[in-house]
């Protein structure tokens, strides 16, 4: 019989979340990966298309975006470190983080507003079909994300989480960083780099 050098501290620790959780952000993850493969294949087909669509995109507004996102996944992840805790305050870290995603809407609609008026709609060019597709895929994801943060604040502030008892908590906290995540890899993909 073998013993494990980390002995019952390693039986004490477990996966955060739900499973069900990990195979979805997987899934999630892994059409992410394609989408931006495919970005970068039609970019080193049509380099000139490309660094002309992006020219049209405003950095300045995608690092607002980035910030937004990033801040609520800080918000949710202190949240789920309180609860965890066993302390309060989690439901208002979880509403300014709601609030975070919020701006990330508000920031995102307007450019899609903006890109609309020019005429640079899904069927304009190869760059700014995939810019559609990924960025209004990930959007659809932020929304879900917020659907999550809003019912998660409201179990919160029932008291539903606590210390050990705090499995979907972790799984909606975890789904928001996988939003950031690929927010964090489409921002120099779509953006930045050429």
């Amino acid at each position: 019989m073998s013993i494990s050098a980390e002995g019952p501290a390693a039986a004490g620790r477990r996966l955060a979340g739900d499973l069900a959780m990990w195979f979805f952000i997987l899934a999630e993850l892994t059409v992410f990966g394609i989408l931006i493969l495919a970005f970068a294949v039609a970019q080193a087909l049509q380099p000139a298309l490309f660094q002309g669509g992006r020219a049209v995109l405003d950095a300045s507004t995608g690092l607002a975006l980035t910030l937004s996102l990033l801040t609520g996944g800080l918000f949710a992840a202190m949240a789920l470190a309180r609860v965890r805790e066993g302390r309060r305050g989690g439901t208002r870290l979880l509403a300014a983080a709601l609030v975070s995603a919020c701006v990330y809407v508000g920031l995102k609609l307007a450019e899609y507003r903006h890109l609309g008026a020019l005429g640079l709609g899904l069927e304009h060019d190869t760059f700014f079909t995939l810019y559609w597709v990924l960025t209004g895929f990930h959007f659809l994801h932020v929304l879900l994300g917020m659907v999550i943060l809003a019912w998660m604040a409201v179990r919160c502030r029932a008291r539903r989480y606590g210390p050990g008892r705090c499995a979907g908590l972790e799984s909606g906290v975890l789904y928001w960083h996988m939003v950031d995540l690929v927010w964090v890899l489409l921002f120099p993909v779509v953006y930045l780099l050429g």
